[in-house]
């Protein structure tokens, strides 16, 4: 077996080397990860322990003891959190070992990460972000300084950098992983999930944080009734022709696999309206919360002031998801998982978006993550699985794969065999 020691000291120095080309940290906590290291060592008890040695990374809008939850601004508490968010301690008390927490934009609200110290970039080309709002966690597995990574998703937080990042990226659904992440949650919207170099890494992480070890079987699932849908949630908004290839590619793995495979049109109606009201909404909720809302970066305080406008018109009503969600239970009552691509196009260039006014913010994010936020919405699962480069940018492109509510081992199941099918370069080329 390895000396956690000897494996912290690889972790730290490939870290160290790798680390400014792609600005995957805010804090690299190397004195925490030695002295972890050194007491995991003198556990008896090691050779039983899932991730005994595992370096993973936090991304850093939850707690993890003597660290400030600085969630990628300004605004926050200055104040070291007192104890781990309880899925810091699941990884902790599975033998993990915290080498750092990532960069992330402010508070998760944006798809791309950059704050005023760095901006965070896609290994695989780094004139383009690492996507957000877990960009930080997305680059630090994809440029191979860690095997494995916690992140969390709102809108699409994990899956959105998994795709930019080339790796396997896993949302549960609601109420699988503790969760706790900002105001309630971001209205239960948002989970905390994994990011990984491949799909029985992420699988075996999302056993441990969700007390589930069943989870991290990977055997193949029954034939499954697969539906593809390339087609974009609103006409308003264009799908780049290799994403959308990337999803048939998915399908067509899937079918060789023996499940049987159809087109099929998502049933978005409402979605984009609600999801537009509840992006702003959120961030007003946590703003209120906040010691310091006079340091927001500027289109934070935009995007907040909106959110108090919907709040107070009573825009957000729970019969707005009621609907949306009785429509995809209808659909899925002739399917058991669907196929979209996990992105519209290209990662927006690596540049400090948080200087650029809202509405290019907005817009950049619109046009380019449009699928993932129905499943925070609704609460369901829903996986990044990569389908190979972009042939104009080469830049990952991925497929996403949802379901049902407690479809987890179903799509992490279908994931594992696509990637036997079609197994992807676990890191970018240095």
């Amino acid at each position: 077996m390895l000396d956690p020691q000897d494996i912290v000291e690889a972790t730290l120095e490939r870290i160290r080397l790798g680390d400014p080309r792609v600005n995957a940290f805010s804090r690299v906590r190397a004195d925490a990860a030695r002295a972890e290291s050194r007491a995991l060592a003198e556990r008896p008890d090691l050779d039983a322990l899932p991730l005994a040695g595992v370096p993973i990374v936090v991304k850093s809008n939850i707690d993890v003891a003597g660290e400030v939850t600085r969630a990628g601004s300004a605004a926050g508490s200055e104040e070291p959190a007192e104890s781990d968010h309880p899925v810091v301690s699941r990884l902790r008390a599975a033998g993990a070992i915290v080498v750092g927490v990532t960069e992330m934009c402010e508070f998760g609200l944006w798809g791309v990460t950059d704050t005023p110290e760095r901006i965070t970039r896609s290994p695989w080309d780094i004139r383009h972000s690492a996507g957000g709002s877990s960009g930080g966690s997305g680059a630090a597995v994809g440029a191979g300084l860690v095997p494995v990574a916690h992140g969390n998703d709102g809108l699409g937080s994990v899956r959105i950098p998994a795709a930019c990042c080339g790796v396997f990226g896993v949302k549960p659904g609601r109420g699988l992983v503790p969760a706790e992440v900002g105001v309630d949650s971001w209205g239960g919207m948002t989970e905390n999930g994994v990011l990984a170099t491949t799909v029985a890494d992420a699988a075996l992480v999302l056993s441990v944080l969700a007390d589930r070890p069943a989870l991290a079987e990977l055997e193949p699932p029954a034939q499954l009734r697969v539906a593809l849908a390339v087609a974009a949630p609103s006409p308003l908004l264009m799908v780049d022709k290799q994403w959308a290839e990337a999803a048939r590619t998915a399908a067509e793995l899937a079918a060789a696999a023996g499940h049987v495979v159809a087109s099929a049109t998502l049933p978005y109606s409402g979605g984009v309206g609600a999801v537009a009201l509840r992006w702003p909404a959120n961030a007003a909720r946590e703003a209120a919360a906040l010691p310091h809302p006079e340091r927001l970066q500027r289109r934070t305080r935009t995007h907040v002031a909106l959110g108090r406008a919907v709040l107070r018109a009573g825009l957000v009503r729970p019969g707005q998801v009621d609907r949306i969600e009785a429509r995809l239970l209808d659909f899925f009552e002739n399917h058991d998982v669907v196929i979209t691509p996990t992105l519209a196009g290209p990662p927006p260039p690596a540049k400090a978006w948080h200087t650029r006014r809202w509405l290019p913010n907005v817009l950049a994010n619109m046009r380019f993550a449009p699928f993932t936020p129905l499943w925070n919405l609704v609460g369901w699962p829903a996986v990044s699985v990569p389908m190979g480069l972009h042939g104009r940018t080469g830049t990952p492109v991925a497929a996403q794969l949802a379901g049902p509510p407690g479809s987890e081992s179903t799509l992490l199941r279908l994931a594992a065999q696509l990637e036997s099918a079609r197994p992807w370069r676990r890191v970018a080329p240095e």
